[in-house]
């Protein structure tokens, strides 16, 4: 992934820290637990009330565009318990979702993956909780 500068609420930071230790109780090591990780430890941290209304937070709505073939698709970022494909929810543990959080509308992501370098670029965010008072998601 590229150097960024990335926000995430201080209620999001304590879901997925809880989300790690727990996973990492039956079984660490994974990959997707250190990215997430490290995405927590250089993020900066605000409350749910400072939050721009503009950076994808967890159960955000967002419109992401790969920017290699033009296709748009619209997705949720959950928790892994969450997640269902077909119908858009994107697991935070995801390649994709974990690139995604604490990014802003208009903001590019890239990151690593077997045939190469994935880029999508955050067309719109259509719901952010924190946006619509919704604190308790």
């Amino acid at each position: 992934m590229t150097e960024r500068d990335i926000c995430i609420t201080q209620f999001d930071k304590a879901r997925l820290e809880e989300l790690i230790a727990v996973a990492e109780e039956f079984g660490g090591g994974r990959s997707d637990l250190e990215a997430l990780a490290e995405e927590l430890d250089e993020a900066e941290i605000v409350s749910s009330k400072e939050v721009r209304p503009d950076v994808v937070t967890m159960n955000s709505k967002v419109v992401l565009r790969d920017l290699d073939t033009s296709e748009t698709r619209t997705c949720t970022l959950v928790f892994p318990r969450d997640a269902d494909a077909d119908k858009g929810a994107i697991s935070v543990l995801a390649p994709v979702g974990t690139a995604i959080l604490g990014y802003a509308k208009g903001d590019v992501v890239e990151w690593q993956v077997p045939a190469g370098v994935r880029r999508i670029k955050i067309e719109d965010i259509l719901y952010q909780p924190e946006a619509a008072g919704d604190f308790h998601l």
